[in-house]
């Protein structure tokens, strides 16, 4: 008997709503940055089992693509957040206002 899809899309969403909640919620910059992960992981089990279910390869392609873009974010956003720690000492993100005028 094959595992109900709401058991899946259940169990992404739990990941996707602590990403959510660490973003709006803590003012760490890589624990913001962790939280962003945690919902793209989230995002592709969902599109994995979605991929699953319908018997296509679609959301398996789909993940791949995701995850290219992830580790993209984690090399750029990484060097980003060690730039701004380097220059202003802190990652609180309500310290930081480079971009401001």
């Amino acid at each position: 008997m094959p595992t109900p899809l709401g058991y899946f899309m259940g169990l992404s969403a739990v990941p996707f709503a602590i990403g959510v909640a660490g973003v709006l919620i803590r003012r760490n910059i890589i624990v913001m940055f962790m939280s962003i992960e945690l919902m793209l992981n989230a995002v592709n089990l969902a599109f994995v089992t979605i991929g699953r279910r319908m018997a296509s390869m679609d959301g398996q392609v789909i993940v791949f693509f995701v995850m290219t873009v992830a580790a993209a974010e984690a090399a750029v956003g990484l060097g980003i957040i060690i730039s701004l720690f380097r220059n202003r000492e802190t990652v609180n993100a309500d310290e930081l206002n480079l971009l401001r005028w």
